[in-house]
């Protein structure tokens, strides 16, 4: 019975996630599902972000069980933010697709090039659903450890890429980037980006990766 059950919330999520397409493909609007543990810095990521996108609209949909923080760091960009907290809705810990059919129906797609999902902090339940977003991405902080693409690889393999960040706590958290590549290798096929918003590295590679994607669904 259970099996049946996830077969058909997966069933009709796939239908709302092909929807959500949709409405996008005809606004010609590009959207992003950026999904990781909490703390692994997605919000940081998306900030640094649009610090270097000023010439691009874009909206932001911020998933948390509880609270606004990141919607209010993400204020001072002066971007739509749209806020999903799952607490009301019973807790879940992911956003699907009728969530972010929710949120997109609350934005001017046709005013805006490109929508960063901030998935609920979750290195599980995320990658099992589709949104409707044309990438997603997973983030990976050095502090959780080299070994996190084998514990829990629906995340990493699901992925069109992987962006590790912290990069300056790598050696502090013990964290090895050749083991980590070797074990992403073992699941994925995505490509990776070693980022650090404190020290800038990466973060040109990981914005121009963003740029890319956007002329490539042009």
């Amino acid at each position: 019975m259970e099996i049946k059950v996830l077969r058909s919330v997966l069933a009709s999520n796939e239908r709302i996630a092909c929807e959500n397409r949709r409405m996008l493909d005809d606004s010609g609007t590009v959207m992003v599902n950026i999904m990781g543990s909490p703390g692994s810095g997605k919000t940081a990521l998306i900030e640094c972000t649009l610090e270097r996108l000023k010439d691009v609209k874009v909206a932001v949909v911020e998933g948390d069980i509880e609270t606004t923080l990141d919607a209010e760091r993400l204020g001072r960009f002066k971007v739509p933010v749209v806020q999903i907290n799952t607490g009301p809705l019973g807790g879940q810990c992911h956003l699907d697709a009728s969530h972010i059919r929710e949120a997109l129906e609350k934005l001017d797609l046709k005013a805006l090039e490109l929508v960063f999902i901030e998935n609920v902090g979750n290195l599980v339940c995320p990658a099992e659903f589709d949104t409707g977003a044309h990438y997603r991405v997973a983030t990976l902080s050095t502090p959780e450890g080299h070994d996190k693409p084998l514990k829990y690889p629906l995340m990493f393999r699901t992925a069109d890429l992987v962006v590790v960040t912290k990069a300056d706590l790598a050696e502090a958290a013990g964290f090895s980037m050749d083991m980590f590549r070797e074990n992403l290798k073992k699941v994925s096929s995505a490509p990776a980006i070693v980022t650090s918003v404190r020290t800038g590295e990466g973060v040109t590679r990981w914005v121009d990766w963003i740029k890319n994607s956007l002329v490539v669904l042009k």
